[in-house]
């Protein structure tokens, strides 16, 4: 989500500016690559990048690329082929081994749902939503129609460009299975013009951060969270402290008792708590919230084994007994075992066990992981031979 803040920042400026833009878009891979399906990047007609497609081994073709399609003002797939060792120029050096396929769609500002005003619809509200971008691998010469349809949680549906190949409801029904898995995936489409592959493209609200504290450790965690673009609250008793001027990164700063920060906070399935306040009744009154409501898969407590202990006893001499599975959701010591010893530190292992509970993950060394290290919910579309044949579509590569 940040990546695609950050385009759509860099877009409103572009407008201001009076320059013409083209978006990029990894839209598909074939083996492995340093980005993956999704990965985006917003060219101005200057050269000015955001975000990014690549390592830094395609932006400099790509560039060409998308300004050959701000000047026609068509899409265009582009593939370039990485598994040639032999081949320096694109990416070999940085470990890539794979066929990356890129959409590059002009933008027309003056179009209401062109293909950056469909993402802002995206970041509108704390919500899932889906995006479909069409293109034809099998067709160098075929239509590209590129970033097309929006569907939201809330059931709005936005149709770019897409519905003069067939009809919503078949789009709404590929959005709605991603929903159900909650994925992503590629969907091949048969049209009477030409075959299309569809990039089914499953968006998750981002990950929400309700610190308690507001002091001076909070900081670098604020900042470090910000990094990887979260919704960031800082809630604290201390209106001295807790202040828009110390965290201007955050989403949201907060003054309030503990008892009452769960009225002024919106949470969800991706929300997740640190206590660490150094205020113990402070961090007991919302550890209590907290366990009232029973839903909060992640409860980070600063400080000492025996601080949590303690907490759990007095709980339950407040008649409030602390189940397993609730413990098992809450975790003090916070952080995971990297030898953390400066706020710095301390900030960078504690959102990577976040990261590693937020997509199910032991966080051991990548070294000792036997299968690939991106998720292969998203599968490439194969196409046998003969539909290549039939179709004269032999991809070739882009060499620079």
């Amino acid at each position: 989500m940040k990546e695609i803040t950050e385009i759509i920042r860099s877009y409103h400026q572009a407008i201001v500016d009076g320059k013409r833009m083209a978006l990029a878009t990894v839209v598909h891979v074939e083996g492995s690559s340093y980005r993956r399906p999704g990965a985006r990047m917003l060219v101005t007609d200057d050269g000015q990048l955001t975000g990014a497609i690549s390592g830094g081994c395609l932006e400099g073709d790509a560039l060409r690329k998308a300004l050959l399609a701000i000047s026609q003002q068509k899409n265009k797939l582009v593939t370039y082929d990485t598994t040639d060792e032999s081949d320096t120029t694109l990416g070999v050096q940085l470990g890539c081994n794979g066929i990356i396929h890129i959409l590059f769609e002009p933008i027309n500002v003056t179009q209401p749902d062109n293909p950056i005003e469909l993402l802002k619809k995206v970041l509108v509200k704390r919500q899932n939503a889906v995006v479909i971008t069409l293109f034809s691998l099998l067709s160098r010469t075929g239509k590209q129609p590129g970033t097309c349809f929006l569907h939201l949680q809330d059931d709005e549906i936005l149709i770019n460009n897409g519905q003069d190949l067939f009809s919503a409801e078949m789009l709404l029904a590929e959005s709605k299975l991603a929903y159900q898995i909650g994925d992503s995936f590629f969907k091949l489409f048969e049209t009477d013009r030409q075959p299309l592959t569809g990039f089914i493209e499953y968006f998750n609200t981002p990950p929400s951060l309700v610190i308690a504290g507001a002091g001076n450790d909070t900081i670098p965690l604020v900042d470090m969270a910000a990094v990887l673009g979260w919704d960031i609250t800082v809630v604290d008793g201390r209106g001295s402290h807790a202040t828009k001027q110390r965290f201007p990164k955050v989403t949201k700063v907060l003054v309030s008792k503990a008892e009452e920060v769960l009225k002024h906070v919106q949470t969800d399935s991706r929300t997740f708590f640190l206590l660490m306040t150094h205020n113990y009744n402070y961090d007991l009154a919302l550890l209590k919230s907290l366990l009232i409501e029973d839903q909060y898969r992640y409860i980070g407590a600063l400080g000492p084994k025996k601080k949590l202990e303690r907490m759990f006893d007095d709980l339950l001499a407040d008649d409030i007994e602390v189940s397993e599975s609730q413990k098992a959701r809450i975790y003090g010591p916070v952080g995971m075992d990297i030898g953390a010893e400066t706020s710095e530190e301390i900030a960078l292992s504690v959102l990577a066990e976040i990261k590693a509970v937020l997509n199910d993950k032991s966080g051991n060394s990548l070294r000792e992981k036997a299968e690939p290290i991106h998720n292969r919910a998203v599968k490439p579309i194969e196409y046998s031979k003969d539909e290549k044949e039939e179709f004269l579509c032999a991809v070739q590569p882009v060499t620079t």
